[in-house]
């Protein structure tokens, strides 16, 4: 029987998993951390944190260093793979996935700041794990001599147990906005991001999320910290997008050019995981009875389901190739977003009817449509998946932009 949780044209070509682009995720590591995050998804789901095991197998499978600096020992690597990636773990673990993602996205956000602050944030590798807390800015950042000095609280850390060094944004107390930041009167402009180390930050167990409980998306207190001038830059200057050459084009890409697709990911692997679930329990046949899959109805939502997540699966992957392709493009942003939007409201959709139809014990608490349902809830959830605030930046491009082929070539 086919695997309908898996594109069937790669099925039908013998692969069993997402085509790989050939870049800086090593596919047999990436297999192997998404074998021992499936292994232990029922226990980060009711501990609420990631086993250590799986935090060192997303390392090994290369997520922290996917967006480091070359010259760091990084990767330099481009959002397609790591789309790739992200859903392939997910379909075993979406807490693992999401942790992961965002670990490799903070490393490019990390290399926004001054060299100095790189070179002491990645003094022992390139596998250093990094938080962040860049959206909405919260606590104070003061200015003082050679730095500035931090307070505050900041929500929703993820893997913040397990990182190194916490980026954190802040507005600017009393200061008017830096030379080089967003327009004036904006949150960006006068908002600075700080990178301060694991240890100066008090973790504090607030997570409590219906999903992504594994997550451990914790707060954190940080009390009168001194951040030094070589570790802070503007938030303007760390989402902009920054024309460089010679270098990857990740480096150069704006944060919403592929945030919003590298977000949904995550619930596209919780999907496929649904769906798995979901047809496992359709071809089985209860005693005495037929199974649910010979019912033309159920048959109806299998397909619809199916092929919804497919849908999905190719606007990410036409995401992840359009922000390698063109990384400052604002009309790939544009429609990035857009896409992640519609491709998050397709996964709720398609996860919904399997929940209803998947009978009684698809709500039981060990069930992994039940989580599955839970964990795309919780990612779509995310601002970054929002429709309304992508939809006007899309309105935004003429009629001739809209139906217009896109620059790389695809669809």
């Amino acid at each position: 029987m086919l695997d309908h949780a898996e594109p069937q044209e790669k099925q039908r070509s013998g692969l069993s998993r997402p085509v790989w682009c050939g870049g800086t995720l090593a596919e047999g590591a990436v297999l192997r951390a998404a074998q021992a995050a499936g292994r232990a998804a029922q226990a980060a789901d009711r501990d609420r944190r990631l086993a250590p095991a799986v935090v060192t197998a997303l390392k090994e499978a290369g997520f922290a260093r996917h967006f480091v600096p070359r010259r760091w020992g990084g990767r330099e690597g481009g959002f397609a793979d790591l789309i790739t990636a992200t859903v392939l773990i997910a379909g075993q673990c979406p807490s693992a996935a999401w942790c992961g993602m965002l670990w490799a996205a903070h490393g490019r956000y990390a290399a926004r700041l001054p060299e100095e602050g790189q070179r002491e944030l990645w003094a022992k590798g390139p596998d250093t794990l990094i938080a962040a807390a860049l959206a909405p800015p919260a606590g104070t950042a003061r200015p003082v001599p050679g730095g500035w000095l931090l307070d505050g609280r900041w929500d929703c850390v993820s893997g913040v147990d397990y990182s190194h060094w916490v980026l954190l944004a802040a507005p600017v107390d009393g200061t008017a906005p830096a030379a080089g930041t967003a327009p004036a009167g904006s949150a960006q402009a006068s908002a600075w991001v700080l990178a301060v180390p694991r240890s100066e930050v008090i973790v504090r167990d607030t997570w409590r999320s219906t999903g992504l409980r594994g997550t451990g998306s914790n707060s954190v207190d940080v009390c009168g910290v001194f951040v030094p001038d070589r570790r802070a830059c503007p938030l303007g200057d760390v989402l902009a997008a920054v024309v460089e050459p010679g270098a990857s084009p990740a480096r150069q890409a704006p944060a919403q050019l592929a945030g919003g697709p590298m977000f949904c990911a995550p619930a596209l692997g919780a999907a496929r995981l649904a769906l798995r679930s979901w047809t496992r329990w359709a071809a089985t046949s209860p005693a005495g009875h037929p199974a649910a899959l010979g019912n033309p109805g159920t048959q109806q939502v299998l397909a619809r389901s199916a092929a919804e997540i497919d849908a999905v699966a190719l606007l990410l992957d036409r995401a992840g190739a359009g922000a390698d392709a063109e990384p400052t493009a604002p009309r790939v942003e544009a429609v990035n977003r857009r896409d992640a939007a519609v491709a998050a409201e397709l996964l709720v959709a398609a996860v919904e009817r399997l929940f209803r139809t998947g009978g009684a014990h698809v709500r039981d608490d060990t069930s992994e449509v039940q989580r599955a349902w839970r964990d795309t809830h919780t990612v779509v959830a995310h601002g970054a998946l929002r429709l309304d605030a992508s939809a006007g930046a899309y309105a935004a491009w003429g009629e001739d932009e809209w139906s217009a082929p896109l620059p790389w070539g695809l669809w």
